[in-house]
């Protein structure tokens, strides 16, 4: 039974024209291509439709006269349960389309009037206006030839491309990034460390972002991102220790192939038309990766984890590279390997469509590893250098910490106070006699 969807439309007769021709421009502005059958009602029953030559070329000629740009679909009878019916097959890249002069997008299986802010958005996510098709005000020498050299490599390794490397511009046109002798924006973002890309972590002592104990800005090529992301996360997630039969397993609290994913996604997903950086924050109870870019309209993360949708891609020519070099496996799969690799764990994960991005929160299990797990995790360059003086030291002041570590005093009251606000340490005794103590001796 046909039942209708973002590709189908069904109309119960001709005399629903008019709103046949607005689904079919809805169709073509989302998928490009589409069918609609008339003699069927919207629940799939087949009830038929009277037929002939001049139906049909009422049809033709109310399509050709009232959608822009002009559109010539196939129109036959088609006899369904004994029934005859009107198949209209049709298909179309000049887009948008417009109906009676108006523009619509399909959503599930209902036809949305696009504004005008919408129907701008649709336009640059056409391959000709998208940021990454755009020719850069880069030129060749500024490509970091051993990250190009080592993507080759690498790609050749999991047998995705066949080729070596030669030179810089042979290999960039063999993988599409240049156009007319001229470099994309693509290349800026894989392959040049100075670009416009940047991705924020930070640390925060609570639940919100009230006092953070580090903060880091990462720059770079995506590749060179995406290793010092997942370096900076595994850095400081909690882990604990099984003791084996064959030695001492390390287990993060978040699975780290949901992690690499999560960042790999986050980078390929990206709109680099905004000039927001990509972020990590870590909390007390969950960890976050978010990047600027919202989620396909009419789409939800659900509709990816049951592998319902098909894949919708912002960046083409970035997750082309990505995926032949297996960073990504397979397009569109990645909130399904998020969500499958923490099932299988057994750690919580969630996905939020917020309204400049999206997000991947990671859940943070109480305790995870006991309170050492949780300070490798939460501490990090000075901060555990003076949390561990303390610890080794109980009662210390500020000013001999100051000393002991040859930093200036007004820093150390600072990191004392964010450890202290983070429930690390605390002073004991009065201001004149007392010092600081380890929470966790």
């Amino acid at each position: 039974m046909l039942r209708e969807n973002e590709y189908t439309e069904l109309k119960k007769s001709t005399s629903e024209l008019k709103e046949a021709i607005i689904s079919i421009v809805a169709i073509l502005n989302k998928h490009r291509k589409g069918e609609l059958y008339f003699g069927i009602k919207n629940d799939g029953s087949v009830i038929g439709q009277d037929v002939s030559e001049k139906t049909l070329r009422d049809i033709s000629k109310a399509i050709s006269d009232n959608i822009e740009p002009k559109l010539y679909p196939e129109i036959k009878i088609e006899t369904i349960e004994s029934r005859k019916c009107i198949r209209v097959n049709f298909s179309g890249d000049n887009l948008p389309y417009f109906a009676f002069g108006r523009a619509y997008i399909r959503v599930a299986d209902e036809d949305k009037q696009l504004s005008a802010p919408e129907l701008r958005k649709l336009i640059l996510t056409f391959p000709e206006h998208a940021w990454e098709s755009q020719i850069s005000n880069k030129k060749v020498e500024d490509i970091n030839r051993e990250a190009l050299k080592k993507f080759i490599q690498k790609a050749n390794e999991v047998n995705r491309i066949n080729f070596e490397f030669t030179t810089v511009k042979d290999v960039l046109t063999k993988l599409y990034l240049i156009k007319d002798e001229k470099m994309l924006r693509a290349a800026d973002v894989l392959f040049c460390d100075d670009n416009t890309v940047e991705i924020q972590a930070a640390i925060f002592a609570g639940k919100d972002k009230l006092t953070f104990l580090d903060i880091r800005q990462f720059r770079g090529n995506i590749f060179s991102l995406k290793e010092q992301a997942e370096a900076y996360i595994k850095e400081h997630m909690n882990w604990r220790a099984n003791l084996t039969s064959t030695g001492r397993e390390e287990i993060p609290e978040v699975p780290l192939r949901a992690i690499e994913e999560a960042i790999v996604n986050s980078l390929c997903h990206k709109d680099y038309s905004v000039l927001k950086g990509n972020e990590i924050a870590f909390y007390k109870d969950r960890i976050e990766i978010f990047n600027a870019g919202q989620f396909p309209e009419g789409k939800s993360p659900e509709d990816y984890i049951k592998g319902k949708s098909e894949s919708i891609l912002r960046n083409p020519l970035i997750a082309n590279i990505l995926y032949l070099s297996k960073d990504i496996e397979k397009w569109g799969s990645g909130i399904k390997r998020i969500h499958e690799a923490c099932k299988q764990s057994g750690a919580k994960v969630d996905f939020e469509k917020t309204s400049t991005g999206f997000k991947v929160i990671f859940f943070r299990p109480d305790n995870f590893g006991g309170v050492n797990g949780q300070l490798k995790g939460q501490l990090s360059g000075q901060l555990k250098a003076v949390y561990n003086l303390i610890a080794q030291k109980p009662g210390i002041i500020a000013k001999d910490i100051s000393t002991e570590l040859e930093k200036p005093y007004r820093t150390i009251i600072k990191q004392i106070y964010k450890l202290e606000d983070s429930g690390f340490v605390e002073r004991r005794g009065s201001k004149k006699t007392g010092g600081y103590y380890s929470k966790y001796p």
